[in-house]
């Protein structure tokens, strides 16, 4: 009993192993561009839908495709409405994995494991050595599988096991049912849906699960995986746990849809598989295995996917209204003065860099509005002489050291796990990124400081430094939100207009001392405003430089 025991759960282990490095050589050879592609998702449900599928089927996770959809809502980068179309894309994309597992190729488990391998540990090429990974996380799925077959073959001739397993007959609305439940809490455990398509595959083939059984056991496993976005969705904002309630929504409902009509769902999967398809019947028998019942759990679990999304893709505004009507509240901008601990990152997807990534500049675009509202208030106070908002740049300058410091950590330990160059350079420039808005928030500190030197003396600025203190932080302030807009989303012309504002702030600031200089020999300005005045100049200046910093960052060039 204990060979029995160490083989198939050894098998499951070899499985879900080789998912984990394949998905992940995916991600790091396809991940940015999958990245990318989410957040060009339009409102057209339609090409939402067709992206979701995309993406999912080509990075092999639906988990990691609602994680970084979560993320993007949580982190205002699409709508509640946008990512429900791509969660039902999600859901089609997963099932490649099933259809990819039905192929009888376990003979070539291990000639793909032997070429991973040598990929990976010999040429020393990154690209390389995520193509192993690719070839090394397949082959051993296909030698999971065969060790798990292999392990539960001799469980045909345990009469406990049979009895036991028996238990489980979709042969009636209970029997449906029951599977359903077992099969969701399977999911739930193992965290992975493709894991309990393998397991439920090697089972029908040696026999031990009939078709029915088999089928219904899939469709628990498409609520079971609904548990990781509800997961990723705790601490987020509203829509962020919209969005994954929509994602269960989907999948629970369609799941008691095809209840209602198991039979007839059954003899469309059964009709086109062994009609069209021209497989045997699922319970054909040879050398003691079936091989046909795997194309059908397959054909089962994809048909399964492809009707609910065709359904609710005709329903995405009721899908919607149930989703927010079970998730109550207000959508809220979050609180940017409550910036001491991050909002978006997430340690235990430093594993996963797409989706690790996808959270660092959320952060680190939310780090940019906080420098963004530091910047107005300072700025405001001098004009309206507001000591009330002039006295909050302390703790939003504080704030903005310890998330430098947070996501800068984050950032370090996933340089840590293995990734692409891309993602290496991504990294470097987040850093960047994150380094040159703390030094915005330094230099706004600065100014802030001298408009407090200002009021604390009673001293007022001449009405022409005033208005040469209302164009440059203009300027300013236009430039930091062209820099801070284009971590969010990509700029076409980010670098001519970067170029552009820092020769403007450099010659405003040069003109304006000039000026300084003449109005302090005219007497139009005394010296002790005139000093503070020169120093606020100076410090839109660095500001000035730290954006154009920024840019430089964004568009990948430093």
């Amino acid at each position: 009993m204990l060979s029995i025991l160490f083989q198939s759960f050894g098998g499951l282990g070899l499985f879900l192993f080789g998912m984990k490095i394949m998905s992940e050589g995916l991600q790091k050879v396809a991940g940015k561009k999958m990245r990318r592609v989410l957040g060009l998702v339009s409102n057209n449900r339609f090409v939402g839908c067709g992206v979701g599928a995309l993406v999912t089927s080509v990075i092999q996770s639906s988990s990691a495709t609602t994680v970084m959809l979560v993320s993007f809502v949580d982190a205002g980068l699409m709508t509640f409405k946008q990512a429900v179309g791509v969660v039902l894309g999600a859901n089609i994309g997963t099932t490649i994995t099933a259809q990819l597992i039905a192929f009888n190729i376990t003979a070539y488990a291990l000639p793909a494991v032997a070429v991973g391998v040598f990929l990976k540990f010999f040429l020393g090429h990154r690209r390389w050595v995520y193509i192993g990974d690719i070839l090394l996380g397949f082959g051993l799925v296909f030698y999971g599988l065969a060790t798990m077959k292999a392990g539960f073959a001799p469980l045909k001739e345990s009469a406990s096991f049979v009895s036991f397993i028996t238990r489980f007959q979709a042969d009636s609305l209970c029997g449906v049912t029951l599977s359903v439940i077992a099969g969701t809490i399977f999911t739930m455990i193992l965290q992975s849906s493709s894991a309990t398509v393998g397991v439920t595959m090697a089972l029908a083939m040696q026999g031990l699960l009939t078709f029915e059984t088999s089928v219904a056991l899939i469709l628990g496993d498409n609520i079971g995986t609904t548990i990781t976005a509800e997961l990723s969705s705790i601490g987020s904002n509203i829509n962020a746990h919209r969005t994954a309630r929509a994602h269960t929504l989907f999948n629970v409902i369609g799941v008691f849809m095809i209840i209602l009509f198991f039979p007839i769902f059954l003899t469309l999967v059964s009709f086109v598989t062994h009609t069209v398809m021209q497989f045997g019947p699922p319970d054909l028998v040879i050398q003691g295995e079936r091989p046909n019942v795997a194309r059908y759990i397959a054909n089962a679990h994809t048909f399964f996917n492809v009707i609910n999304a065709a359904i609710f893709l005709m329903a995405i505004p009721i899908l919607m209204k149930i989703a927010t009507w079970l998730t109550p509240g207000k959508e809220e901008k979050p609180e940017l003065d409550e910036l001491h601990h991050v909002r978006y990152m997430d340690v235990k997807f430093v594993e996963t860099p797409a989706v690790a990534l996808t959270q660092a500049r959320a952060e680190v675009y939310r780090m940019g509005e906080a420098v963004q509202v530091m910047f107005a208030d300072v700025i405001h106070s001098l004009r309206e002489r507001k000591v009330k908002e002039l006295s909050k740049w302390r703790k939003r300058e504080y704030a903005l050291d310890v998330l430098q410091k947070e996501i800068t950590q984050f950032l370090v330990r996933v340089t840590q796990e293995v990734i692409s160059p891309e993602e290496s350079r991504e990294v470097r420039s987040l850093i960047r990124m994150t380094n040159n808005l703390e030094r915005v928030g330094d230099a706004v500190e600065d100014v802030a400081e001298m408009i407090e030197k200002l009021f604390e003396r009673n001293l007022t600025l001449s009405e022409e430094a005033m208005k040469d203190y209302e164009d440059i932080s203009s300027e300013v302030s236009r430039f930091l939100s062209l820099v801070v807009d284009a971590i969010r989303h990509d700029h076409e012309e980010l670098m001519a207009k970067a170029r552009t504002s820092e020769d403007m702030i450099n010659h405003m600031e040069e003109q304006m001392k000039g000026n300084h200089l003449t109005r302090l020999q005219r007497g139009v300005c005394s010296i002790d405003p005139g000093i503070i005045f020169v120093n606020i100049l100076t410090a839109f200046e660095k500001m000035g430089g730290f954006c154009f910093n920024i840019a430089q960052a964004v568009a990948g060039l430093r």
